[in-house]
């Protein structure tokens, strides 16, 4: 085994049990079990709990969720098919606890206070940038229940074009220019006072993470994938990816805390 393999095993020890090639064909992007094994630690899931999935592509995050962790899982993307991933839930078996939906974003069929946990993985940035969708989401929350999403972002923030670097620039109007840094977005996030930030960093592996894409797409990528491109030609390290997890705090809990303020 090469370092950079016991690397990503030691960081992934979950992830890398699952067949490479049934991964890179259900993630859309980097590998999604990496991103999402880099925020399942830090969170209290246990057998029974009920997990929205958001924007969860072809499933992979979802079954992966199921299996490793026993919780209920609601898979919910725009784009990809209830059908299909349903069928590749019932390929793994999980038709009692995944359960595939075809929603936006913004218009999700669920009660409040539903659910027990929120997951975004990859997506976030496509929807969340908005300073009314963390309110939005945060009705089908438990009071103390979590949100945590992983997702691209800057090191530094880009406040203006000029500041865009040589690489995006061809892309950047289509693409970069809504992607923030770790700080913007905890800001966005503890200016509502709707949860209590309790992780906001790069992810450990980002580096590895990085690597790992790249060298994928080298082997077996599209030539359209323009972030892939970016990775590649980023030689300073503009780029990294983040993690972001916050508990929903209580009315009760919000009001003592603006009374101690």
């Amino acid at each position: 085994m090469d370092s950079a393999q016991h690397r990503i095993k030691h960081h992934f020890p979950r992830s890398t049990q699952y067949d490479p090639t049934w991964v890179r064909e259900h993630s859309m992007g980097e590998n999604v079990l990496f991103n999402l094994e880099s925020i399942t630690s830090l969170l209290p899931l246990k057998k029974g709990l009920r997990v929205l999935d958001l924007g969860c592509g072809k499933a992979a995050s979802s079954i992966f969720l199921a299996q490793e962790y026993e919780v209920q899982v609601w898979a919910v993307d725009e784009a990809i098919s209830a059908t299909a991933n349903y069928k590749r839930v019932l390929d793994e078996g999980l038709e009692n606890q995944v359960f595939p939906l075809q929603a936006n974003a913004r218009s999700l069929p669920f009660p409040e206070e539903f659910f027990d946990v929120v997951l975004v993985i990859d997506s976030y940035t496509y929807f969340g940038t908005d300073d009314k969708y963390l309110p939005y989401i945060c009705h089908f929350i438990k009071p103390e229940g979590y949100i945590g999403i992983v997702d691209v972002c800057f090191k530094e923030e880009i406040e203006t074009i000029d500041q865009v670097p040589d690489f995006l620039r061809e892309d950047f109007q289509e693409y970069w220019y809504y992607i923030h840094s770790v700080a913007w977005w905890r800001k966005l996030w503890e200016k509502t006072g709707l949860v209590h930030i309790t992780e906001a960093s790069l992810l450990p592996a980002a580096d590895l993470i990085r690597e790992h894409y790249v060298k994928d797409f080298e082997e077996h990528g599209q030539k359209k994938d323009p972030f892939a491109r970016a990775l590649k030609k980023d030689n300073q390290q503009t780029i990294s990816f983040f993690r972001m997890i916050g508990q929903r705090t209580s009315k009760e809990a919000y009001l003592q805390s603006y009374k101690k303020a």
